[in-house]
């Protein structure tokens, strides 16, 4: 099923003003027709084409892909990495989910831990939340003064750039949900037993302070999107499509990198195997 327009609509252009309001968080242009149901095969279809892709980057080891995912709770960092990448070879692909800082990590710089996870020659890395939280969550809870966190952002900014000139690609990904998906998705947790582990009651306090988040989010967002590491925002109320832009953006992604397989210094006509 082909797409119908641009996926380049959800990329943040780094010369424009930037506005969450400006994406829809329940948009489905891009796939008009049906749902879920009528979308699975061309899902599947991507996952084999990331598969495929994925096993060139391995091959050829020399590109270097570093996808980082941010969303507030219940945004689906978890299930978009499920979904998307399920086929993808676990020897090609690493998932790091960023907690909170450890009291060695803390006694480092809030770059430190960040940089030994990046993604060597012939990796795909996920950062499942990532470096941003150092601003985030710092700046909306108060948990350093502005002084540390807003130094953050060209720091960023110059250690994105300089993996990029060192052959990462990079994309960065936002969840865009609404509140009121993000109370359904809460409700459904606690309505579930078997989904209770994933319920924190810490989750209320950061929902409260929702329109916080949306202005840091949003002043983010417009600092460190750049052109070798832009940021998109994918709507992401209907999972089925969350999944389908971010799989085509990565399929897009690791074609941009005109990747061969490595040639052999033999020919294998010559070769005999009794």
């Amino acid at each position: 099923m082909p797409v119908q327009g641009s996926i380049d609509k959800y990329r943040v252009d780094s010369k424009e003003k930037f506005k969450l309001s400006d994406y829809e968080t329940n948009d489905k242009s891009l796939f008009q027709h049906g749902g879920k149901e009528e979308h699975d095969p061309y899902l599947n279809q991507l996952r084999d084409e990331l598969k495929q892709l994925q096993n060139q980057l391995y091959a050829e080891s020399k590109h270097r892909v570093l996808v980082v995912i941010q969303a507030m709770d219940t945004g689906g960092k978890d299930g978009t990495v499920k979904s998307v990448f399920s086929k993808v070879d676990p020897q090609g692909i690493h998932i790091e989910p960023f907690k909170k800082p450890s009291e060695e990590e803390l006694a480092h710089d809030f770059l430190w831990r960040i940089h030994e996870k990046v993604p060597r020659n012939g990796q795909i890395v996920v950062f499942n939340r990532s470096h941003y939280e150092d601003i985030i969550a710092v700046r909306v809870k108060n948990i350093y003064p502005k002084e540390v966190w807003k130094p953050r952002y060209r720091h960023i900014v110059e250690f994105e750039r300089m993996l990029a000139e060192e052959g990462t690609t990079i994309v960065k990904l936002f969840l865009h949900i609404s509140k009121d998906e993000q109370k359904e998705r809460l409700q459904a947790r606690l309505d579930n037993p078997a989904k209770h582990w994933k319920f924190n009651p810490d989750d209320l306090k950061d929902r409260a302070r929702w329109d916080d988040f949306m202005e840091v989010y949003e002043d983010l967002i417009e600092k460190t999107s750049t052109e070798y590491a832009p940021w998109h925002i994918i709507p992401a109320d209907r999972k089925w499509y969350r999944n389908l832009v971010v799989a085509r953006i990565m399929v897009d992604t690791l074609k941009g990198l005109d990747m061969k397989f490595p040639t052999s210094d033999w020919i294998a006509e010559d070769i005999t195997i009794d």
